[in-house]
């Protein structure tokens, strides 16, 4: 299984809302994922980011790969990599 750190889009039309999810690099954005490590909300100001940084590292030590978007959030967050 290749996994993927990447975000789930959720929210209505319009009001977009994120999580952040590992997931199977073959499944759907919004289908079955692994786990949950947090959320990213853009609509609020200033945006709110929130980030398990101890299952995030744990995912990335254990070969999971971020998405550009994601990888981005990681580095606001100062999440090694």
């Amino acid at each position: 299984m290749a996994a993927r750190i990447r975000l789930s889009r959720k929210g209505s039309k319009k009001n977009a809302f994120y999580r952040i999810v590992v997931a199977d690099s073959r499944s759907p954005r919004d289908g079955r994922f692994v786990e949950s490590i947090g959320y990213y909300n853009p609509m609020s100001e200033p945006s709110e980011i929130v980030i398990n940084e101890e299952k995030a590292v744990s995912w990335l030590k254990m070969g999971a790969l971020p998405t550009n978007s994601v990888k981005r959030l990681f580095e606001i967050k100062k999440i090694g990599m």
